[in-house]
């Protein structure tokens, strides 16, 4: 799974591909030690915080929530990185899930 439910929200795992052709959700990646990421990728650059911007405001749009619910708590200039999503889980769960496709376990 690629979210954890937490007290303060949903702790989301993301392995962002910056400087992409476009914005995109696409699977879910598993990397060596079988940790489960979303994978996303950004068009911007990974400078200056630039990237990380622009995969909160996506998410938050893909979401449907306010960009001010989603904070990097880890990996802010990695390519992993853990996201806290503060709104509403029961609002949120249904289209992470969607997002997240079907997850071959």
């Amino acid at each position: 799974m690629v979210y954890e439910l937490g007290k303060q929200g949903v702790l989301l795992r993301v392995r962002l591909t910056p400087n992409s052709s476009s914005c995109f959700i696409k699977g879910v990646f598993k990397n060596a030690d079988g940790i489960c990421f979303l994978k996303a990728g950004v068009v911007s650059v990974p400078e200056k915080g630039k990237a990380n911007k622009e995969l909160l405001g996506f998410l938050a749009k893909k979401l449907g929530i306010a960009k001010s619910s989603l904070q990097i708590v880890a990996g802010e200039t990695d390519r992993y990185k853990k996201i806290l999503i503060t709104a509403e889980a029961t609002a949120v769960l249904p289209i992470l899930e969607q997002l997240i496709g079907r997850e071959d376990e």
